[in-house]
Parts: C-alpha cells; structure tokens; sequence
C-alpha cells in the first residue's frame, strides 16, 4: 500500500448563521477554497484525480452535487471529476478516507477532499422535508434529536451543567487567543463579501467566537431541547457557513512534483455506534484508529474532538484518559462553529497546521455523527 500525504490545506473563515455568507452560494464559496488549495500548491488543475466534498444538506446549491459544479465554477478541466458525499458531520474526514484508501490502492495520485456548508442558504434537516423516521426503524431504535442524546450523555457520564458551561466558555477563549496570536490566519482563505450597506469587505476571522461571553452569562441560558436539562444554545455548536478541503498525493507523486507535504495519514477508521446515544462514536473510535496507528493515548500530541455538544469532549476525555491540555487547543465548534459538512477538512487543516507551530508528531481527530457513526484520523508531521 502506498503511504499517503496531506501536501496542504485551506479553509474559508466560518460565518455565523445569517453572519457573512449568508449570501453566498455554496457552490461558489467552496470553488474559492477548490482554486486557492492547487493555486498554493502550484499544481496543475489538470493534474487532480478527483475532487471529494462532503455536504450533509445537498438541496438547493447544496444539491446536484456540488463537487462536480464547484470545481467547474473553480475552472478545473471537464475531464476532472467530482463527487459528493454524507457521512453526517464527519462527511469532509470520510472524503479524507476515501481519497486517502484510492490513493494508497493506487487508483489516483492527486485528490483533492474537502467540505462545504452554507447553513444559512440550506438549513439543517431542509433536505428531510418533514420526513419522519421509518416505522420500521423506530420499531427496533428510539431515533431522538441530537440534543436529546447529548443530554443523555451528559447523565450517564454524570457531567454537571457547572461543567458543561466551562468547557464551553474555555472554548470561546481559547478560540479568542488563536485569533487573538494569528495562529488561523495562514490557513484561512480571503472571501470577498459585501456589508449590509454593500460595502466590499474580506471575510478573513471567524465570526463564531465571543469576547463577551462569561461563565455567568453562559449560567443563565435555558436549556433548549429538555425540560430541566443541561443542553443550552451556549454549551452546543454553533450553526455555520463555511468550506475547506485538503490536497492529497501518494509519496512518490509529491517526490515527483518537489513538493514538501505537511503531514502523512498513519491510520484512518470509522465506526457505528449506539444510534440514540448517537454521539458517542469517537471514544471507540479512538481506540480503533490508534491500535491501527500502533500508538498509546499518551503518543499523541494533539487532539481535534469535535464539539457537536460540551458532553461529547468530555465523556470521550473520561473513557480515554487522554490529556485536556492536548484537546482543541485553539478552540472548537461552540466556538468557531460547525459548518456540518466542511467541519472534517476545517479541523484536520487547523490541526496539521497547529502540530507545525507545536514542532509536534501526531494528531488525532475524531468527529461523532448523526444516527451514530464516528470516522478518526491519525497524521503524522513530515
């Protein structure tokens, strides 16, 4: 098998729902990201094998699969391909997987593998149109709101509201620091947007991250999907607009090139799990990718564990053991937001970049997913 690098990464700044791309097509947000990724690599459009997006709510711009017509819009060749996949919230790390296993089987040299969600233009579950779940399914699973399993998580591993805000309010300051030191500003892709007043202005910092939340502020919200719970709009993710991809190569392609990669895949593995805990997959997960990667929990030197819901971080710290100081150390989703479907390739973008800065080894990343599922990644630096 072929070992398989990251040659490089980039991402546009995340908005806020309704924030700085709620005007802007999906399509054409992700195209931008698309050109800037060959552009910084100075390698030839023509020369990608594929391009692999992730998107959970494929309708509008969303649908008719947006690789394809995103990397149109970018002026890739016609002969360059593209496809669309839903793997929930890791859909963008699953196009990672896929592009990563063509690569390494020996189909393809160069993938381009990436993500975009405008939750704005293309709200969340608008692809259902009222549908419920099969009787045929309910029948077996109790199928419930992501909310609901978070608050299942967070009393089965008897985790405190107290303890859920100050996750979430060291989120938002350790994202406020990250800005604050420049640490997104290189792998953030400049967006040309327009004010209310039509001003011309570059969207360049995420919009996600508030200087004025405190403890006590986040202590007042009421809880949003159970009557008496711990879940509030303060201690969850953050609705968001965004896109970002990874460019892919076998070793020798980049050899081949002159290319310098920033990170090699060591392991990669995905797992179903409970479907109405639902949120639970990246602590198995976990354990799968690093017994694949030969490494113990204490080897790696950085985690990104997507923070759908405060408890999901924090019930996979209790079953790992892993280090806090080593998790989202530049902040997560209740911070910075989670562009569903971008979410994957955003993280892995800020986590090779963070293990540059660190002079660190290895990253690990993990993402939970919808009707349970968990994809995770394990990289090296170069």
């Amino acid at each position: 098998m072929r070992e398989v690098v990251i040659v490089d990464g980039c991402r546009t700044a995340v908005g806020r729902r309704k924030g700085m791309f709620a005007d802007y097509r999906s399509d054409e947000l992700a195209a931008i990201v698309l050109d800037e990724l060959v552009n910084r690599s100075n390698v030839e459009k023509s020369a990608v094998d594929d391009v692999i997006l992730g998107c959970v709510t494929q309708v509008k711009e969303q649908g008719g699969n947006v690789a394809r017509t995103a990397a149109l819009i970018a002026e890739f060749p016609s002969h360059v391909p593209g496809v669309t996949i839903d793997r929930q919230c890791g859909s963008s790390q699953q196009a990672v997987h896929f592009g990563a296993q063509a690569i390494a089987a020996g189909d393809m040299d160069i993938i381009i593998a990436g993500g975009v969600e405008n939750m704005t233009r293309a709200p969340m579950f608008s692809n259902m149109k009222g549908t419920e779940p099969s009787e045929k399914l309910t029948a077996t699973y109790d199928i419930v709101n992501q909310g609901i399993s978070a608050e299942k998580i967070a009393s089965e591993w008897n985790l405190t509201r107290e303890e859920l805000d100050a996750f979430s309010y060291n989120s938002h300051q350790r994202a406020l620091t990250a800005i604050e030191k420049g640490h997104f500003e290189e792998e953030i892709v400049l967006v040309e947007t327009s004010d209310e007043n039509g001003r011309l202005e570059m969207a360049d910092i995420d919009e996600g991250p508030r200087a004025d939340t405190t403890p006590e502020a986040l202590a007042e919200l009421q809880p949003v999907f159970q009557e008496g719970g711990k879940i509030t709009a303060g201690n969850a993710s953050q609705m968001s607009d965004g896109a970002s991809a990874v460019l892919l190569m076998s070793r020798e392609k980049a050899e081949e090139l002159g290319l310098r990669p920033k990170a090699r895949i060591i392991a990669r593995t995905v797992v179903g799990s409970d479907p109405t805990l639902m949120l639970t997959g990246p602590i198995e997960a976990t354990r799968q990718v690093l017994k694949k990667a030969k490494l113990t929990i204490d080897q790696i030197d950085r985690f990104e564990v997507n923070e759908a819901f405060a408890p999901v971080p924090l019930a996979w710290l209790q079953e790992t053991g892993a280090d806090s100081d080593k998790l989202n150390v530049n902040g997560g989703a209740i911070a910075l937001g989670h562009p569903l479907g971008a979410t994957g390739t955003k993280l892995l973008v800020s986590l090779v970049n963070e293990l540059e800065r660190s002079d660190s080894q290895y990253g690990l990343l993990a993402i939970c997913e919808g009707m349970g599922m968990a994809n995770a990644t394990v990289i090296e630096k170069w």
